[in-house]
């Protein structure tokens, strides 16, 4: 990965994004500054100092590669992503899904970008955005106040935003294992990827109230709740209806409690969150209750009685532009095409959608300093949908989208639904390998 000196570029954030961008840049000949606020700044959902910090959750959600996040993950693999290689090192047990050691995760990453000579990193905040050169923004949903500020005033438009919480994590030590049993969905081989806390009828209409009536974190002044629908606090959940919640994280469909030998009447699932199984993530069960209400009400949940929280829910503000009135396909700002955006403030939403963005504006950046043009993927593939949606949807209402099928041009064919997946799937990776070829590093 030796520098040409060919050209030069700053990456602005250490995320997922950002970390792919800039390995993707120095492959191809680029000396790269990369620029991340930790550890002399946390915000407020980040604590560890690593790179490639996951937050949310360490599910990188689907990995059948029939399904459209799957499809994006292979794409990724393909083209020879840092986050996917580390993500399938660092994987845990999760079912159908990629799910990954955290803290492995972010020290592999962290480990191979400190180790690439044309990579310098540099710990400090970025407050305003460099005027000269190429640049890399992917600061992701937490940037901070100041930079947010600045780009606001170079892309002339006013922000949008929304709310996105962090699910608890409990220590499985303090589990009580003799009401929890291990089973995956619809008696799937094995010993099941995920614990689950049954509730009969009475004890899920009790958390539904305890769960209401809970003290919540209120907003400030300059607060709006705009909520992603994709990942809803479990209290906006439950005052959509009693039932919401049984048709939602805590849906029980496909489910046996070995103790009765009955679907139980709702479940909360906890997924592995280590290698070790030291660790577990209540899946769906992101909030903005309070710290002190998530303990007393969560401990009502059978199982978790006396439960130690590793790590508590939280939320935090998600700032994105509005992709269609300030992007270019290149992901280059329409009002200052010398700076490129990258992961969830470009308009995308998702760990593996954000990932994308970054390699494809590492891509584009280094094709931007050798005096090339910069490469739009082709639509029927699941980054040319994603770049395709975040140019060209309607600006009204604009939100963060997760890569699905229905970004995608429709199938030429009449095709059977449970065969679509996989026409979609090979329909991208036939155009995927032929637009791989055009990246290609040239150093």
């Amino acid at each position: 990965m030796q520098s040409n000196g060919r050209g030069r570029v700053t990456v602005i954030g250490g995320g997922l994004a950002g970390t792919e961008a800039a390995w993707q840049a120095a492959r191809r000949g680029l000396v790269v500054s990369l620029h991340e606020m930790k550890p002399c700044r946390f915000s407020p959902a980040h604590r560890n100092p690593d790179l490639a910090e996951l937050v949310c959750s360490n599910s990188l959600r689907s990995a059948d590669p029939h399904s459209a996040v799957g499809l994006l993950k292979e794409e990724m693999r393909l083209a020879g992503s840092l986050v996917m290689k580390a993500a399938l090192e660092t994987r845990v047990p999760a079912g159908k899904a990629l799910a990954v050691d955290r803290e492995l995760f972010a020290r592999e990453v962290t480990r191979a970008v400190e180790a690439a000579p044309a990579i310098s990193i540099i710990r400090e905040e970025v407050t305003d955005v460099p005027k000269d050169g190429l640049v890399i923004i992917a600061t992701g949903p937490l940037t901070s106040d100041a930079l947010a500020r600045a780009v606001q005033g170079l892309v002339g438009v006013e922000y949008l935003h929304f709310y996105d919480a962090i699910a608890p994590i409990v220590l499985a030590e303090s589990l009580d294992l003799s009401r929890v049993f291990r089973q995956s969905r619809y008696g799937e081989p094995g010993e099941g990827d995920y614990l689950n806390c049954p509730l009969d009828r009475a004890g899920y209409e009790a958390f539904v109230r305890a769960l209401l009536d809970a003290d919540k974190v209120p907003f400030r002044e300059f607060e709006e709740a705009r909520y992603f629908e994709g990942c809803l606090p479990l209290e906006v959940m439950a005052e959509r209806g009693p039932e919401t919640l049984r048709f939602g994280p805590m849906k029980p469909v496909g489910l046996t409690d070995p103790a009765t030998g009955a679907t139980p009447h709702a479940v909360v699932q906890l997924r592995q969150e280590d290698l070790e199984r030291t660790m577990y993530n209540m899946v769906g069960f992101q909030t903005k209750l309070t710290w002190p209400e998530q303990e007393r009400v969560f401990r009502t949940i059978p199982g978790l009685e006396r439960a130690e929280f590793v790590r508590l829910g939280s939320i935090h503000r998600n700032t994105f532009v509005c992709a269609p009135e300030v992007l270019l396909s290149t992901l280059q700002l329409r009002k200052a095409p010398n700076v490129l955006l990258a992961g969830q403030i470009s308009g995308v939403e998702g760990y593996v959608e954000s990932t994308a963005m970054g390699w494809l504006a590492g891509v584009n950046a280094s094709r931007l300093a050798q005096g090339r043009e910069p490469l739009v993927p082709p639509p029927v593939t699941a980054h040319g949908a994603l770049v395709r949606h975040i140019s060209t949807a309607a600006s009204r209402g604009f939100q963060p989208m997760n890569v699905n099928f229905g970004l995608f041009p429709r199938l030429e064919s009449r095709i059977p639904r449970k065969e679509r997946g996989r026409a979609y799937a090979a329909r991208a990776l036939a155009a995927w390998e032929g637009f791989l070829g055009q990246t290609l590093p040239s150093c």
